[in-house]
């Protein structure tokens, strides 16, 4: 059997992961990811028995990536609001250069289930919630549950950049224009979750 090649390996992925995340063709055959790729299918299958393995190795991947992401803002020694801000940084700044990557994760894991997330990390989770009830009782953010803190956050991020083609339509924005409108929501949330001062 010959020695597996980590660089067509990578090139595989990293080329699956531009089709699906930055092209938006979430459903590219193995065919046209091994084209893609310059790569015959054959070699595709050696490192990926099938398309759903890929699929599920990109999907690991990208929760990964952006799980530590989150977890180094979450745990950074900053104000929670400083903490706060830069997850709203890092996450539209990931969205903006890979705007369908939130639209890949979301229907595999309503399509393959939960067991695709076993490995996400809580404790920077409840590192920051707990944070979250602090700041609840000093009064800058309102009292509630502090899961619906963070889900507001991710809500507010990620919703209008999912619906994106559907907002562009309806404003009659172009690519340019919507970036713009983007941009301005870092502020616009920050101003929706914290009490003014």
């Amino acid at each position: 059997m010959p020695i597996k090649n980590t660089g067509t390996e990578q090139l595989i992925k990293d080329t699956a992961k531009r089709l699906i995340f930055t092209e938006g063709k979430l459903h590219a055959t193995t065919q046209e990811i091994a084209d893609a790729a310059g790569v015959n299918r054959t070699a595709l299958h050696y490192y990926y028995r099938s398309r759903d393995l890929l699929i599920a190795a990109i999907f690991q991947d990208a929760m990964q990536d952006l799980s530590q992401r989150l977890n180094e803002c979450m745990t950074a020694p900053e104000s929670f609001k400083t903490k706060t801000e830069n997850i709203i940084a890092l996450f539209l700044r990931h969205m903006i250069a890979f705007p369908y990557q939130e639209t890949f994760l979301v229907t595999e894991i309503n399509t393959l289930g939960t067991k695709l997330i076993d490995n996400i990390q809580s404790n920077p989770v409840k590192s920051y919630l707990k944070e979250a009830a602090e700041e609840m009782e000093k009064g800058t953010i309102e009292k509630m549950n502090p899961a619906h803190f963070l889900m507001n956050l991710f809500s507010l991020l990620s919703y209008p950049l999912i619906m994106a083609p559907l907002y562009k339509k309806l404003f009659r924005l172009s690519g340019k224009d919507f970036k713009a409108l983007i941009d301005e929501r870092a502020k616009i949330i920050i101003r929706l979750l914290f009490k003014s001062q």
